[in-house]
């Protein structure tokens, strides 16, 4: 974007290009997703007439398919920066000041540095951490295990615990709370815990380990043991801020290393910028993509461009998935005070033809006031690409009589948004 606007432009990059989403999160993570997803489809095939052998899994297959388009999308995004007119810089760079970079060794000037660095997952200060991995190693495993804990309850442990229980993997997941996906809306995190529960993962709340030995054997808080062949921790992420020189040139740092930084992304230095999961702002790949676009139109395209963070919608690519935009039925009565809630849930179309008993969930939250929905939230199959329309719909300040008045597409669960009439609270 800033080199379309002119500027000259410098990327340094150690790794692979496409950062964590590419090669390590939303891309892979999905591409497993829709391995896991097949199973499930295999077993309902016969609810619909189709008899089809014993089916086999070939994990190395998966995963040479995976790197293949991983591959892909790497060479994408380096043509991208090319044909832009960027220079790439191949190394990791050191912030030397304001106006100062080295890149292994090289000293480059530069009127706005932007750190665009990201964040690595976290692991427990605990005993024998160092025999468990996190999700970055779980994309390159040499074999599926038999039985597999995760621990943790973010979007990230529910996602993996989902793909190995789908990939017939004896599944644990084990968290410390006692609902999962917290800052999610209440009924939502409940009702995700009781489908994946249905569906086979083993989930144990107020769940902590203490301690992991060798072979795997896990000692929780409280006592109680087990045995696993494979440890995960989805226990957070930490802004990738150390050793890049920033203290130094007197960048501020949030307590937990993000770096700190305004509405126009810019840090403390007035001259050095920060985006993405490095400023722990609203950790998701395209709002950093966002923030990064806002940030080339102020610097370089004349037009001081605030990031906006209100109203984003984000999915979470569990069994079933789960997608949002706007407020939590928490959150709209904190803002609003009083509001409507309406809610729906049923078994889908497809799942009336055999004795599958998934159910779909969908909650509007609506200003009791103003009448504009607020919020809305659905667990489902495909809920990330319906809740995409209907956050075009919240971010427009559309009301419930607006959604009322849409006709829906029959038969569709999509549908239950436009014609949801009976308030529950």
């Amino acid at each position: 974007m800033s080199a379309n606007l002119g500027a000259r432009v410098a990327i340094a990059e150690s790794g692979r290009f496409g950062g964590t989403c590419v090669n390590v999160g939303c891309i892979p993570k999905k591409l497993f997703s829709y391995a896991a997803h097949v199973r499930g489809d295999l077993k309902e095939a016969a609810d619909f007439g189709w008899n089809i052998a014993e089916p086999t899994f070939d994990w190395t297959r998966l995963l040479a398919n995976k790197d293949r388009e991983i591959d892909r999308l790497n060479g994408v995004y380096e043509r991208a920066l090319t044909n832009a007119g960027a220079t790439i810089l191949r190394g990791r760079a050191v912030v030397l000041g304001p106006h100062a970079v080295s890149v292994d060794g090289k000293r480059y000037s530069s009127e706005h540095i932007l750190v665009a660095t990201g964040s690595w997952p976290h692991k427990p200060d605990i005993p024998g951490a160092d025999l468990a991995i996190t999700s970055n190693e779980a994309f390159h495993l040499e074999k599926l295990p038999k039985r597999a804990l995760v621990v943790g309850g973010g979007y990230i442990a529910v996602e993996f615990a989902s793909i190995f229980n789908g990939l017939g993997v004896a599944t644990t997941l084990a968290y410390r709370g006692e609902h999962l996906l917290r800052g999610f809306d209440a009924d939502i995190r409940q009702k995700l815990g009781e489908e994946m529960a249905r569906k086979g993962v083993a989930i144990q709340f107020k769940k902590n380990p203490a301690k992991i030995e060798p072979g795997l054997k896990i000692t929780f808080e409280g006592g109680s043991t087990g045995e696993f062949d494979l440890v995960l921790f989805a226990t957070g992420r930490k802004p990738n801020t150390a050793d890049l020189g920033l203290e130094a040139s007197e960048v501020k740092l949030a307590a937990d290393g993000a770096i700190v930084v305004d509405n126009y992304s810019k840090s403390s230095v007035a001259s050095i910028h920060a985006i993405g999961d490095v400023t722990n702002r609203l950790n998701l790949t395209p709002v950093a993509t966002s923030e990064g676009m806002a940030l080339a139109k102020t610097l370089f395209g004349g037009t001081p461009t605030p990031v906006d963070h209100e109203n984003v919608p984000t999915a979470v690519f569990s069994h079933p998935n789960l997608a949002t935009i706007g407020l939590t039925e928490e959150k709209a009565r904190e803002r609003h005070g009083k509001v409507d809630i309406y809610k729906s849930a049923f078994r889908s179309l497809k799942h009336t033809m055999g004795n599958s008993e998934e159910r779909i969930f969908m909650k509007l939250v609506v200003d009791a006031e103003s009448q504009r929905v607020v919020g809305a939230h659905m667990l489902g199959p495909d809920a990330g690409e319906v809740i995409q329309g209907i956050a075009i719909a919240v971010k427009l300040g559309a009301t419930k009589a607006q959604f009322d008045a849409t006709i829906g597409i029959h038969p569709t669960a999509a549908e239950e948004f436009v014609t949801m009439r009976e308030k529950s609270a």
